[in-house]
């Protein structure tokens, strides 16, 4: 990224996960407003449980669940699409409706998921 202006990416799992960790690589994607999805927070609670306990995952789970946007019927669809174009690369569906989502509202899927490395839309990170 070099733009240092305020921008907006709808971030996966992946990266809110490396946010969080505190992946330095990650650092100036802090500073911006990211959007997420009810299902990228149920991954992100439950990897949270999973590694830190309940505490830590409640507090992320409420300071993300601010940037929840709806997941529009046409993003499903356009997910479901790329999910079969893609098909040989086994994309998780969270993940296809984060990006298809992307792509609707016109702004870049924040991920390090090496699967979408060099895919349009997308602001890939590792």
């Amino acid at each position: 990224m070099k733009d240092t202006t305020e921008q907006v990416f709808l971030a996966d799992t992946y990266a809110l996960i490396e946010i969080i960790g505190g992946n330095i690589n990650y650092k100036e994607y802090s500073n911006q407003i990211l959007l997420t999805t009810k299902f990228n927070l149920a991954e992100l609670y439950y990897s949270l449980l999973n590694d830190y306990g309940k505490e830590t995952a409640e507090h992320y789970f409420n300071v993300y669940a601010e940037f929840l946007i709806p997941i529009s019927f046409s993003s499903i669809k356009k997910a479901m699409e790329l999910k079969l174009q893609y098909k040989k690369e086994k994309l998780s569906y969270v993940d296809c409706i984060g990006w298809a989502l992307a792509q609707e509202l016109n702004i870049k899927f924040l991920t390090g998921d090496q699967k979408f490395h060099n895919k349009a839309h997308v602001e890939f990170v590792k």
